[in-house]
């Protein structure tokens, strides 16, 4: 077993004076895709802006390719190779999608793929077909794909992904998929944040489940395909 790219020890986390994350201890391996579960609040964008030092206020470890970067500023994680796409779709909607693409360039990194427009348009063809229009002129799930594919720009060897399949069509969802099983393909890692554990099931190695800030279940998606006890005390809706 090679070690951990990410490594999670004990993670606390507030917003204000609420404690939202009690002890989150989680790893991702090199080139391993990760779901992390759990319902709405459960506090997976959370340990996810924890990661990315987003927060105010956080204690624990979290350590990339062996470095502790806990309060390091966001900038730096990124520029270390630590790429996120969050929900919200956070597009600049009076850029074009080339012009989206490359705010987000940042120079080749050794362990990573690289990735120009015509590699992206390649694995978002929906884009590819768009390179002219104005992130605000496009779709819901057109948006979710160039928020992945501008983060791809930065070369990174991990990408937090949160909920890329929420509130998108069918179709992208599918497209969304394929997208992550082609990124494992080149060597990425993914933390994969998600509801939809269809979804999850189909390109995720292993899982961890949370409820209230707090690790439920940790395992293969197999297993926990299997475990309905802990699909219905802590997923069911």
């Amino acid at each position: 077993m090679s070690a951990p790219l990410l490594q999670v020890s004990r993670l606390r986390a507030w917003y204000g004076r609420a404690q939202i994350l009690f002890d989150v201890d989680l790893e991702i391996g090199p080139g391993e895709v990760v779901a992390l579960m759990g319902r709405n609040g459960a506090g997976k964008s959370t340990t996810m802006k924890a990661i990315m030092g987003l927060l105010d206020r956080t204690e624990g470890e979290v350590r990339f390719d062996g470095q502790d970067i806990r309060g390091e500023p966001p900038y730096r994680i990124s520029r270390m190779g630590l790429g996120w796409v969050p929900e919200d779709r956070r597009v600049f909607t009076d850029l074009t999608v080339l012009e989206n693409l490359q705010v987000g360039r940042q120079p080749p990194r050794a362990g990573a793929p690289l990735w120009t427009e015509q590699r992206l348009f390649d694995l978002f063809p929906n884009l590819g077909r768009m390179p002219d229009r104005p992130g605000g002129r496009m779709s819901g799930g057109e948006q979710q794909m160039l928020t992945v594919a501008r983060t791809l720009m930065g070369n990174p060897r991990l990408v937090l992904l949160d909920e890329p399949s929420e509130g998108v069509a069918p179709l992208i969802v599918e497209q969304m998929a394929a997208m992550i099983q082609a990124l494992k393909k080149e060597g990425l890692s993914v933390l994969l944040s998600e509801q939809n554990l269809p979804f999850a099931a189909a390109v995720s190695d292993r899982a961890y489940v949370l409820e209230k800030g707090q690790v439920r279940f940790t395992g293969t998606m197999a297993q926990l395909q299997d475990d309905e006890s802990v699909r219905r005390q802590y997923l069911a809706l």
